[in-house]
Parts: C-alpha cells; sequence; structure tokens
C-alpha cells in the first residue's frame, strides 16, 4: 500500500470495524487492481485476531475515491443488514467537511432535482431525476476558498459536488464538476465525510465517529485551522 494511504482505527468491536478513509483510496476493489479500504480492513482484522482463513467484512455504505473520511463496515452478517436498513431510511447522519471556491453565503440550504448519466449527474429541471436536499453552514472563509460543514437530507450520486458545483462553488480539485483549483494529493478533491452518527446494531446506543482531514487539507488557507 502507498505511503499516502494512511488508515485510522476510529473504532473496533465485536460487531463493528471503523476506518478514516484517505482521499484517492478505493473502498471496494474494482477492475484497477489498487488496494482498497476493504481489503485492508479484512487484513487488519486477520493480523488483530490470529484469524485462519477468510475473514468477513461487510460494506454497508461508500464514499467516492476522491473524497476521505469516516467508513463503518460491519464484522457480522446481523450487524451489516442492521447498519445497512439504517442507511435505507435515512436514520443515519452524516456530516461533510467541504472547500469550495468563492465566498458562500453563511449558510444554506440546496434543493434540486438531480439525475445521473454515467459517471457524471447534473441538476435538471421539471421532473426528471430525483429530490437532492442539503444544508451548510460556513465555517471559515480565506484566499478565496469556502470551507463549509454540510449535512445531508439525501443521498445522490456525487450529491454535494453536483449542487455546489450548481451553486456556483465547486469543490477544490473537482475539475470534473467545474473547480479551476487543485489539490496536490492524486485522484482527492475537497470534500471529507467529517463524522457519522448511527445506533449500535445490537446495544441500540447512538454513537457518532469523527474523522479529521489530511493536514494538507487545510494548505490552501496557508495555515493550519
Amino acid at each position: 500500500m502507498t505511503d499516502h494511504h494512511h488508515i485510522d482505527v476510529i473504532y473496533l468491536d465485536n460487531h463493528l470495524l471503523v476506518l478514516r478513509k484517505p482521499a484517492g483510496m478505493l473502498v471496494q476493489g474494482d477492475s484497477t487492481g489498487d488496494p482498497s479500504l476493504l481489503e485492508w480492513g479484512r487484513q487488519f482484522l486477520k493480523v488483530q485476531f490470529d484469524k485462519p482463513g477468510n475473514v468477513f467484512l461487510a460494506l454497508v455504505h461508500r464514499l467516492d475515491r476522491p473524497t476521505s473520511g469516516v467508513v463503518v463496515f460491519g464484522r457480522t452478517s446481523k450487524a451489516a443488514a442492521r447498519l445497512s436498513e439504517q442507511f435505507r431510511q435515512r436514520q443515519i447522519r452524516k456530516i461533510y467537511w467541504a472547500l469550495v471556491e468563492g465566498k458562500t453565503p453563511e449558510e444554506g440550504h440546496l434543493r434540486d432535482r438531480v439525475a445521473r448519466y454515467g459517471v457524471r449527474s447534473q441538476v435538471v429541471q421539471g421532473n426528471r431525476g430525483k429530490i437532492a436536499e442539503l444544508h451548510y453552514r460556513r465555517l471559515r472563509y480565506a484566499a478565496g476558498i469556502s470551507w463549509v460543514e454540510i449535512e445531508m437530507a439525501t443521498g445522490r450520486h456525487h450529491q454535494i459536488r453536483v449542487q455546489f458545483q450548481h451553486a456556483g462553488y465547486p469543490l477544490v480539485g473537482d475539475l470534473r464538476y467545474g473547480a479551476t483549483r487543485r489539490l496536490s494529493t492524486p485522484k482527492a478533491l475537497a470534500l471529507h465525510a467529517r463524522s457519522i452518527t448511527l445506533t449500535h446494531p445490537t446495544r441500540q446506543e447512538q454513537m457518532t465517529f469523527h474523522a479529521d482531514p489530511d493536514a494538507h487539507w487545510f494548505s490552501l488557507f496557508r495555515e493550519l485551522p
């Protein structure tokens, strides 16, 4: 695994494994054959518990390759099923951080109809697509970049990227959706899954998991926050 793929174990018990995904890394393997977070998690558990043979670890949600942040896995089929149901029922609270070009309002609510076309999505008019909705607040502004905190009301393909581009604030590093500023990290953009709040699949207690972005994520401000 390459050096820039620094992975943190945020939480581990008999039912959950929560990892911090680096930007540019796949969550699940694909035709590229590049290392994935799921593969890393299985190998970690194999070594941690000295397990012979295959290790069960289930993916219950995803992050796009260029996005960093919190990813939750189920360590048993029961935990995975219960977590997946929470995601389907939108019972999970997801907070993202993003760096976007331009100065956004101090807070805002974006509600659009978004349709997917292959590897891209876009805001559409009329009754096409699906409703995409999010709320945000600006945490900081400097050097022509706004640092925003986003709470998702829906979970559409490329939703944050598409909605902020449509509003006139493309994400830093997101050349696919109109950005003019790049990031130094390959295959990365300035979008980070900051926290996930869920109900533990067996204890029925609410838990929140946080992850910080890499220090270089803030280098565009010319100082650390």
